[in-house]
């Protein structure tokens, strides 16, 4: 069992670390085999693709001939890079979900930096002619299309519908292998601009290959010079480098999230091998004292103990390398619902993987059961000749001082991080709260001792007998029990402290919209990016509607304290000030031209107020300074930087609207208005129109599903965790037989038996849940408080702490099963006998 949490242990890392690299590999695989030598683009460092935003800046089939006949050229082929398109599946749901993005694009051939193809065919042919598309694999599967079947897609038109059909006559793929998840569609060149373009000819970016012997500096330095306004010229290595770093954050992220749990997992197990060896030693102690009779040292009894810890580690890491194989690829099925799609063939053990699962695995294993190790070689020779041999505790008054320095230590680490300390406030806070857990997993058997008097009680006035002894049976050995309990406690601790958070943001979000939502319903689409505006028109047509207020989103960078700084700013009507009303700090809300109101965090950022002026720069490169007018308090309802619509237009950025804000004409109905509204877009299935209630269960549907991703994962550190519990019922069972077979003989029965062994692992589980709770509850708390400015409201999971508590009930049933089982089997005769 000790070997099993091992096991589950090494395994969860080595899941975590194989699917980060598969991760990390499909990715650069997709970014190297899909970037030429050099790339012609739009001027600038700030990027709209990542939010769907595109602009108007365009290059013509005669700039491209310009930048095809210089002699460091081989080939440049023109792109047009679409937005706003979405590839439906025969059942007319969306392919890919809510997740990754539609990458639409005209087909023409080119080559990466390899040298090799930029697109490799899987089946069938490349679009020839309007009308025809080819997908990329993994969407053709997910949309259930074969060669042949006609494609349904919506397309960024103004026209009444959106929808458009095409033949598949092919499935592609990037060099390097699959998309990640994005939806990969190809078109006819003459297609993809009549959609994206409005029928011009002409295109959004070129691919550059480098004719022999030109380096990529050299062949974008030549394009460079001869590029149209408003265009620059990058190598290759450049974008790759920019594409990397973009999704070397995001991947961060994920990385850092899985691997903090397959930490948790380990400390958990850490505790169930520690009980373990401790169990052990107990159980072998006049073996030990034989030993130390015999001539054997102190060394060599500890050695022996550390050899057997050595071995278990090696066996269990080496099916824990196994184990995470498998693990990986159930991640990659997790995130494959979220719409990032991992190559199967990058999933594979690396090197580094195994080095470190075994030295994790070890390690881990050979410092939980060093202390055992030395209390088994402390056993005096002599005390092999006793009869009552036991091995001597300490008492708890040296654990008690020490584990109540260490919470004060956690307690003036937390109040740092409350106060503002030099740093991140999150980072003292945490210090302090992984302080508090390991000090509260020391202390549990004295923390706990009132929960198990208590179990005792409840016990015995519910069970009679059996009850009590159970309650005394867990009270026997408090060192144990505790460490026990700890090991499900650090899971549950953990998770009532997400708890509190996800509660409070929920609740924060509720009051939020309760007291920001002005409008009568909100459109927008669940990845909150653009959409045609003609919707927005054809909605202001409809029958009851009173107002239609436009806001368009868009990233754009300024400058903060001397460093470039993306952040996203929307753009609004003069109906948005109708709607909504912004509590302005300072100045008016009144804006025209080029002017732009801020929020009152960023403006503390750019150390702007009314009367400056901020220079912001938007994709496509151009930079245009804003005048101040005002700074508002913080609102979810637009961006910190918030200026009207004619600035994208001067801009250059095409017009698309990211959310619309409708309000109801006096007597209109409200059903009907709502009805003839969804009306509007029932051809478009990633536009939503949401009054006050469905936004709201919006907002708590996605803050769930995180929620719920992380139970899942947490799940198998609380599954270690009960897997301590059988492991300790189990040996203490044996350690016990004598005693079983004694109360056996006086008249305990086989249910009553089982009912007892089965009531002292509830109370195990209790304890660790209560601990649990409690310290979570109380870094929860903390937590929210350092974030009190974005969540406002405080709210305990009173329930889901109730359930936290039924399922440990659970636990320690379902734990107590085989060790009840096999008590209840012993013969009376023979488990008296034992020695």
């Amino acid at each position: 069992m000790s070997t099993l949490a091992i096991v589950l242990g090494i395994g969860f890392l080595a899941g975590v670390m194989t699917f980060s690299t598969g991760l990390n590999a499909t990715f650069q695989n997709i970014v190297s085999g899909s970037t030429p030598d050099g790339l012609v683009r739009p001027a600038g460092d700030v990027s709209g693709a990542n939010a769907g935003v595109a602009t108007t800046q365009l290059i013509t089939p005669a700039d491209i001939d310009k930048i095809g006949a210089l002699p460091e050229v081989a080939a440049a082929t023109g792109s047009v890079d679409g937005f706003g398109s979405f590839l439906l599946g025969k059942d007319d749901k969306l392919v890919g979900g809510q997740g990754a993005p539609t990458l639409a694009f005209n087909y023409a051939p080119g080559e990466n930096m390899a040298g090799d193809e930029v697109l490799e065919l899987s089946q069938g042919g490349w679009p020839e002619k309007p009308g025809e598309v080819t997908l990329d694999t993994s969407s053709a599967e997910r949309g259930g299309y074969d060669i042949g079947d006609t494609v349904t897609m919506i397309v960024p038109t103004e026209v009444q519908d959106p929808r458009r059909t095409f033949t598949l006559v092919g499935t592609a793929d990037f060099n390097g292998g699959g998309t990640a998840g994005a939806t990969l569609v190809l078109l006819d060149t003459s297609e993809a601009q009549e959609i994206f373009l409005g029928g011009e000819d002409a295109f959004t970016s070129v691919a550059l290959t480098a004719a022999d012997g030109v380096s990529q500096t050299q062949l974008a330095d030549a394009a460079d010079a001869v590029v149209p306004g408003g265009f620059t010229a990058v190598t290759g290595d450049k974008v790759v480098k920019e594409t990397q770093d973009q999704i070397g954050q995001f991947l961060d992220v994920i990385s850092i999230f899985l691997t903090t749990f397959a930490v948790i997992a380990i400390v958990v197990g850490a505790f169930i091998i520690f009980n373990t060896f401790s169990i052990l030693v107990s159980q072998r102690v006049r073996e030990s004292a034989l030993l130390r009779a015999l001539g054997a040292s102190k060394k060599q009894v500890t050695r022996s103990v550390l050899i057997e810890a050595f071995l278990m580690a090696v066996v269990g890491a080496t099916l824990g390398l196994l184990l995470g194989l498998g693990l990986s690829r159930l991640l990659a099925g997790l995130f494959r619902t979220f719409g990032l799609d991992i190559a199967g063939d990058v999933l594979t053990l690396t090197p580094f993987t195994i080095i470190a699962g075994y030295v994790v695995g070890i390690l881990v294993t050979m410092v939980a059961a060093f202390v055992p190790a030395r209390r088994a070689a402390k056993v005096p020779p002599v005390a092999a000749m006793r009869d009552d041999l036991v091995v001597q505790e300490k008492g708890m008054g040296r654990r008690l001082v020490l584990g109540s320095i260490a919470m004060a230590v956690g307690v003036a680490l937390a109040a740092a991080g409350l106060v503002g300390a030099p740093g991140t406030d999150a980072i003292w806070i945490g210090a302090g709260a992984v302080i508090w857990v390991i000090t509260t997993a020391v202390l549990a058997p004295v923390l706990g001792h009132p929960v198990l008097v208590a179990c005792r009680a409840v016990f015995g006035r519910l069970f009679g007998t059996a009850g009590l002894l159970a309650g005394e049976n867990a009270l026997r050995n408090p060192r144990r029990t505790g460490a026990t309990a700890s090991a499900l406690m650090i899971g549950l601790a953990v998770v009532s402290a997400v708890g509190v958070l996800a509660s409070s943001l929920s609740a924060t979000n509720d009051k939020v919209v309760d007291d920001q939502f002005k409008s009568d319903f909100l459109v927008q689409m669940p990845t909150f990016q653009g959409f045609p505006s003609g919707f927005g028109d054809r909605m202001q047509d409809v029958d009851g509607v009173d107002l239609v207020s436009r806001q368009q989103g868009t990233p754009v960078s300024v400058d903060v304290d001397g460093t470039p700084d993306q952040t996203f700013a929307i753009g609004v009507d003069p109906g948005f000030f109708e709607i909504y009303d912004l509590t302005m700090i300072d100045g008016t809300d009144q804006i025209s031209g080029h002017q732009t109101l801020l929020s009152e965090g960023r403006a503390d950022d750019l150390k702007a107020g009314p009367g400056d002026t901020i220079d912001v720069e938007f994709p496509g490169g151009k930079k245009i300074p804003l005048e101040v007018v005002g700074v508002f308090e913080d609102t979810p309802t637009t961006g910190g930087i918030t200026f009207p619509l004619s600035v994208l237009a001067d801009a250059g950025i095409k017009r698309s609207d990211s959310t619309l804000s409708i309000t109801l004409a006096d007597g209109a109905d409200r059903a009907t208005v709502k009805r003839d509204l969804e009306d509007v877009v029932k051809d478009l299935p990633i536009l939503s129109v949401q009054d006050k209630e469905e936004f709201k269960e919006l907002i708590s549907g996605q803050v769930n599903q995180l929620l719920y991703v992380i139970y899942g994962l947490l799940a198998l550190a609380v599954v270690i965790a009960v897997i301590g519990i059988v492991n300790t019922l189990g040996l203490s069972v044996l350690e016990r037989t004598r005693e079983i077979g004694l109360l056996r003989a006086v008249g305990l029965s086989r249910r009553k038996l089982r009912t007892m062994i089965t009531l002292e692992s509830v109370a195990i589980a209790l304890l660790g849940a209560v601990l649990g709770m409690v310290v979570g509850l109380v870094i929860g708390v903390v937590l929210r408080q350092s974030l009190k400015d974005d969540l406002t409201v405080l709210s305990l999971p009173v329930s889901n702490l109730l359930i936290f508590l039924v399922v440990a009930v659970i636990f320690g049933v379902l734990a107590a099963i085989v060790p009840a089982i096999r008590a209840s089997r012993m013969k009376v005769l023979a488990a008296i006998a034992t020695e």
